[in-house]
């Protein structure tokens, strides 16, 4: 059984957040650090969770694409057109290393949703992980 457009591209990243966990010991990090991959893996899963799990119908035509593992210091997650990871990006969400900084950009910004999109995401970079406000 092939798994489900969305799995395929979760499933990778998860395996990076588990591998990760696993690469770096408790003394890789003073508690409460918050590094830019961090955060990125935190709002890609509560997008993937108040987005997409939860049926929210406004997301019905998109797919989420984590690029967590990326070597320029910049890990993100995309929404793409439902089906079409390989396509032009909608939405970008684009972390730093070492900075708690967020940025957000693309044409989704301007449609309906955008309000929405950047509600959530001020929210859950300020670590408050609900799905509504």
């Amino acid at each position: 059984m092939r798994p489900a457009p969305l799995f395929r591209g979760l499933v990778p990243a998860l395996l990076v957040i588990g591998l990760s966990a696993c690469a770096s010991g408790p003394s890789a990090q003073s508690p409460g650090s918050d590094t830019g991959l961090d955060r990125m893996e935190r709002l890609t899963l509560n997008a993937n969770r108040c987005w997409f799990k939860s049926g929210d119908p406004a997301f019905a035509d998109y797919s989420l694409a984590p690029e967590l593992s990326s070597f320029s210091g910049k890990p993100r997650f995309l929404l793409v057109p439902k089906g079409k990871l390989e396509a032009r990006p909608l939405l970008v969400v684009e972390g730093r290393s070492g900075s708690g900084h967020v940025d957000t950009y693309g044409p989704l910004l301007n449609e309906p949703v955008g309000s929405r999109l950047g509600a959530d995401i001020r929210r859950w970079s300020g670590g408050d992980d609900r799905c509504t406000a």
